[in-house]
Formats: C-alpha cells, sequence, structure tokens
C-alpha cells in the first residue's frame, strides 16, 4: 500500500476557521462522487451502484455496524447524531484528498446513518472505485479514518444497564490508528 502523509487542512469558510480548523479544503463536487446522511438504512447495493465506472479494476466497500460490546461492556444501540451541512463538505474534502495522493480514483462514495441504531446494522458506508485494487484499499482506509476523526458526526453508546456515553474523539484515535 502507499503511504501517505497527512496534509494540513483548512476550514471551508472564515467563519468556522476556529471550530473547524483541521480540515481539509474540498475541491468544487465531482459529479461521479455521491455523499449523504440518512436517517434511512444504508442500501450496500446502491452503494456499490454509485462506485461503479468503466475503469474501475476494483471497488472497495467499508461498512461499518454496530458491534453488540465495546471493552467487554453490552451495547444496546448507538445513536449517531451530525451537523449534515458540515459533514458533507468534509466528505468532499476526503474525496478531494483522496484524488490529490490517488489521482486514479474514480469514484468516492460516503453514506452515513443518523438516529437510532441496534446492534447489527450499518452506520457508514464508505466505496472507492479505482483501476487497481492496491489503490482502492489504500484510498478506502483513508477516507474512513478521516471521516471518524474529521466529520462532525457523533455517537452515543446506548449500555445494556440503561446507561449512555458519548464516545471521546480520543476513544476514536485509540480504536483506529492511522497508518497513513
Amino acid at each position: 500500500m502507499t503511504s501517505v502523509p497527512l496534509t494540513p487542512i483548512s476550514a471551508p469558510s472564515p467563519n468556522l476557521a476556529p471550530v473547524f480548523s483541521g480540515l481539509p479544503q474540498p475541491s468544487p463536487p465531482d459529479d461521479r462522487d455521491r455523499f449523504a446522511i440518512t436517517f434511512a438504512p444504508l442500501d450496500w447495493q446502491r452503494v456499490q451502484n454509485q462506485a461503479e465506472d468503466p475503469g474501475n479494476g476494483a471497488v472497495v466497500i467499508m461498512g461499518g455496524t454496530v458491534r453488540q460490546q465495546t471493552n467487554g461492556r453490552p451495547v444496546v444501540a448507538l445513536d449517531y447524531q451530525a451537523y449534515e451541512p458540515m459533514a458533507l463538505v468534509v466528505f468532499q474534502a476526503i474525496a478531494t484528498q483522496i484524488r490529490h495522493h490517488w489521482p486514479q480514483v474514480n469514484r468516492v462514495v460516503i453514506h452515513h446513518r443518523t438516529g437510532r441504531l441496534a446492534v447489527g446494522e450499518t452506520s457508514v458506508l464508505v466505496a472507492v472505485g479505482c483501476p487497481h485494487r492496491g489503490e482502492a484499499f489504500a484510498a478506502c482506509q483513508y477516507a474512513i479514518d478521516t471521516l471518524k476523526h474529521q466529520a462532525p458526526i457523533w455517537k452515543k453508546e446506548l449500555w445494556a444497564d440503561g446507561s449512555s456515553s458519548w464516545v471521546s474523539l480520543a476513544a476514536c484515535e485509540e480504536d483506529s490508528p492511522r497508518v497513513l
């Protein structure tokens, strides 16, 4: 896989700079890419179709699902909240960075759920279509890792004992180390 250094990223608008100082500056939208924040269940086949391109030799799809436990503690559901307009800007910025590092990428698709999700439900789908599998895998991993750290999407874990807790950024960083 290609090793890609993380690039410092600027905020999309001056008034959001103090809050979102680590975000990539997106390029104008590429009509080949598809991004969504939705309450509806995610559709793997739809994401696959959106990632297809005659120039692809590979489509890599990563799906994140709600697991039944975290650190040995039983989870019954997750509640996701998002600042949708900003999350979509971040998704576009991720696609921009992907094309900067892997110019052959043909398609980038990122769909994320919000609301309450039960154990086993899909919370996020990321797909990358590219002529070669190595670049597709690397770009897909970059997309999910970057999304977890930069998109304004928050999750609350609902525990079997009736309590709940918000997942902190530090917990995300421990859970998904950067390999780029």
